[in-house]
């Protein structure tokens, strides 16, 4: 109930830019440039937590996009989720190879199954966070990207098939060890999960990047997510085990030969054979201006 009397003041009082503060408009031409009119690019944070997939970012987290995701997650700006699912849908785009870097954001739009039907896959929220916040942020933004994606040719869907199985303490303040020790085996995936993710591309999607501990947990947790009984293989588990020695890595050579046979950083080997070309990917709406990889030189 409180979402949707949000929406409804939103529609009835008049607003201010919320990254701005410009007078009477949700969100000013400025800073709708700074969220979405960028290109999106690779970004990796230093340092690189174990198993983090290759994630892609639409905008530097700094001033009006920082003010932005803040009203929305925070201060119930449902207005502002469009606008944000569009520079998540950018970035997904982006993560999965199409188009990145060619032409303004109007123009990276793709055909019809370019990449197959895409599968958002939301880090989920704390119980108590969505309790508090009266929504949940990130799940919300990613069924926008997905409506963006289908808008401009790319089947995409949203599959929330991720939970916490225990307790997580709220991530701000601490380090980026810290932040992996509080989250090391805290999501699963739901049980029957593995069935609405095949088919599909899976993309990790969140609204920020810092530590990259959230993504890394979350990639964790679909790797070890059970294989389905319904006689069919979890695609989930053929897509990560194939590759996960990719992932993590530089990835700079073009055409380089997928990996097999064991998981980064010394974990159990799988032997679980690929069933598509690409690793699992993430997608961001921000991340911090210095794990761009195109400003470190």
């Amino acid at each position: 109930m409180r979402g949707w009397w949000r929406d409804l003041t939103d529609l009835v009082l008049p607003t201010d830019c919320a990254g701005c503060g410009a007078l009477r408009t949700t969100l000013c031409a400025r800073c709708r440039t700074a969220l979405t009119g960028g290109v999106p690019r690779r970004v990796r944070p230093l340092p690189e937590p174990p198993g983090l997939p290759v994630v892609y970012a639409s905008a530097p987290y700094a001033e009006a996009v920082r003010a932005l995701l803040l009203a929305h997650k925070e201060r119930g700006a449902l207005t502002l989720t469009g606008a944000l699912g569009t520079a998540l849908a950018e970035a997904v785009r982006a993560g999965l190879g199409g188009l990145a870097g060619a032409g303004p954001p109007a123009s990276r739009a793709t055909g019809a199954g370019a990449f197959g039907t895409v599968v958002l896959v939301p880090v989920p929220s704390a119980r108590w966070a969505v309790r508090a916040r009266g929504h949940d942020p990130v799940r919300r933004m990613a069924l926008a990207a997905a409506g963006e994606l289908r808008r401009t040719g790319t089947p995409a869907r949203v599959a929330a098939v991720l939970r916490q199985r225990r307790p997580v303490a709220d991530q701000a303040g601490l380090d980026a060890r810290r932040r992996l020790a509080n989250l090391a085996g805290a999501l699963e995936v739901t049980t029957g999960g593995d069935r609405l993710l095949a088919g599909g591309r899976v993309v990790l999607v969140d609204d920020l990047v810092t530590t990259g501990a959230s993504l890394a947990e979350a990639a964790r947790a679909l790797r070890e997510a059970p294989v389905s009984h319904s006689g069919g293989r979890n695609e989930v588990s053929s897509v990560v085990y194939g590759n996960a020695t990719r992932e993590g890595r530089e990835e700079r050579s073009a055409g380089a030969r997928p990996e097999k046979g064991e998981w980064v950083h010394g974990a159990a080997k799988k032997t679980a054979l690929n069933a598509f070309e690409q690793p699992l990917r993430a997608a961001v709406i921000a991340a911090p201006a210095d794990s761009f990889e195109i400003n470190r030189n």
